[in-house]
């Protein structure tokens, strides 16, 4: 039987980090540091989230997902949550969002909205905002449909309540697919539960320990995950050691069938 025949399983390893537009726990700018951070985790899916493209000085400018598909030799696909005039005519657009960078081919790409409270509003209501990446991804065969997310920071879980029933208006289309990103909520939040009725929780299937995340430093919650559809398997789960960013990244080995319908 071939490499793509029906039935055959294939791993490959998932990673969620939020990288706080290329600043480690020490507040300086190094997206190399983000870059060795990940190829050392050899990952080969990775959900980035704060993610500056030509955004501002905290990051000169830079275009981050460029400069990390570049140093680890990866497709990408960006999707701003803010695209802003530059500061100068000429210039390119002064963007902010989440990404996806893949070791595998990205056979389809969208940009989908879900409710937002604008950070960059005087006086901001919640409204459809561009920034839930969708992708269909063929890993050695296997297609499978790849989310990325950022959800609402504020403590007031309203918005992210609303968020979470806007992603899964997309995600319930397919029923293959993996969601990771930063929740800014603990699993336990009553506006994530709608989630778990759709995805597994990596983490939670494969430990027993809290797995916390945020902030680097001193980790005290749990808020990044990697969550799966259930006729996905998980192998194992991890929080990466590194002061790349004020997030640790969460790897995830999961086991995709190739010749699946995503």
């Amino acid at each position: 039987m071939g490499e793509s025949a029906p039935g055959r399983t294939v791993d490959v390893k998932v990673m969620t980090y939020n990288i706080q537009a290329g600043a480690g726990s020490d507040g300086k700018y190094n997206i190399q540091r983000t870059a060795e951070a990940i190829r050392q985790s050899e990952a080969e899916i990775i959900a980035l989230q704060e993610v500056d493209v030509h955004w501002g000085a905290r990051s000169l400018f830079e275009n981050d997902i460029e400069i990390l598909a570049n140093e680890l030799d990866m497709n990408y696909f960006f999707t701003p949550i803010y695209s802003l005039d530059p500061l100068n005519e000429g210039e390119p657009r002064r963007e902010f969002g989440v990404a996806v960078l893949s070791k595998y081919p990205i056979i389809e790409a969208n940009n989908r909205d879900i409710t937002r409270l604008s950070t960059q509003e005087p006086n901001p209501v919640p409204k459809p905002a561009p920034g839930f990446l969708e992708t269909l991804i063929n890993v050695k065969g296997a297609k499978v449909w790849f989310y990325v997310t950022h959800l609402d920071y504020r403590s007031d879980p309203t918005v992210r309540k609303m968020q979470v029933a806007d992603m899964l208006q997309y995600t319930g289309q397919h029923e293959y697919s993996i969601l990771a990103g930063d929740m800014n909520a603990g699993s336990k939040a009553p506006e994530l539960q709608p989630l778990f009725e759709q995805f597994t929780d990596a983490w939670a299937l494969t430990n027993d320990e809290p797995g916390y995340t945020y902030p680097a430093l001193a980790p005290n919650s749990r808020i990044d995950y990697i969550m799966p559809t259930p006729n996905i398997g998980v192998k194992s789960a991890k929080v990466i050691d590194t002061l790349a960013s004020d997030h640790r990244p969460v790897i995830a080995e999961l086991t995709l069938i190739r010749g699946n319908q995503p």
